[in-house]
């Protein structure tokens, strides 16, 4: 289980015809920044509105996560260039799960996943929501993390967050980045509390938590 209060302090991509995810320019190139993989350099696909996360907001998020993921079970609902599920793994995640259904983007990923023998990650083809509803039916409770970064301004994080939940063990995390912070009504009704929070320019982020309580997990 994450350790979910060490040092805390409280404060994308598009699927085929769906919004940009916000106002990030894509670089060619991006690279992951800490563990075994460290340098490595992940390619960004000629996807429209591919924006992977920054260098600077991922640093930002794995000090919020205290570096090292040693053992813990992650899945990135909207995976893109895979590049937070392969961060995840190269600092000790023991399983991550990279959704994805560009063709583009997956052919990127699974090269780069074969590239660097990263097999604890698994790139499933297919749609976000479709994976975390039968993810919460098999395996509830099953992960420590969740990756959320949904394309913009198509209602993503009130689609997915119930399911995305279900997946977590109590204290579980959920990394979300929005163009906006998600409405306290959406996190109470989820069970979830945020623990720590930023913006870089027109992008929110936010760690959320999942409360203790059994009986907070969302309605089925």
């Amino acid at each position: 289980m994450p350790a979910a209060d060490r040092g805390r302090s409280e404060r994308g991509r598009p699927e085929r015809g769906r919004p940009e995810r916000g106002p990030r320019d894509a670089p060619r190139k991006i690279r992951i920044i800490g563990g075994a993989w460290r340098r490595t350099q992940v390619p960004v696909p000629d996807v429209p509105g591919l924006r992977p996360t920054p260098d600077r907001v991922r640093e930002t998020l794995f000090n919020w996560l205290g570096q090292r993921l040693d053992g813990w079970r992650c899945v990135d609902l909207f995976a893109g260039t895979g590049v937070l599920g392969l961060e995840a793994a190269s600092r000790g995640a023991a399983e991550v799960v990279c959704v994805e259904r560009d063709p583009r983007a997956l052919a990127a990923l699974r090269t780069l996943r074969e590239r660097l023998g990263a097999t604890v990650v698994r790139v499933v083809p297919d749609d976000a929501a479709a994976v975390a509803r039968g993810l919460a039916a098999t395996r509830p409770g099953g992960f420590d993390l969740v990756f959320l970064d949904p394309p913009f301004g198509a209602g993503w994080p009130q689609k997915v967050m119930p399911d995305a939940v279900r997946l977590l063990a109590p204290g579980g995390l959920v990394y979300l980045e929005a163009e906006a912070a998600p409405p306290d009504t959406l996190l109470q009704a989820c069970g979830l509390e945020t623990v720590r929070a930023d913006a870089a320019g027109q992008v929110h982020y936010h760690l959320l938590r999942k409360r203790a309580d059994p009986a907070s997990d969302p309605p089925a």
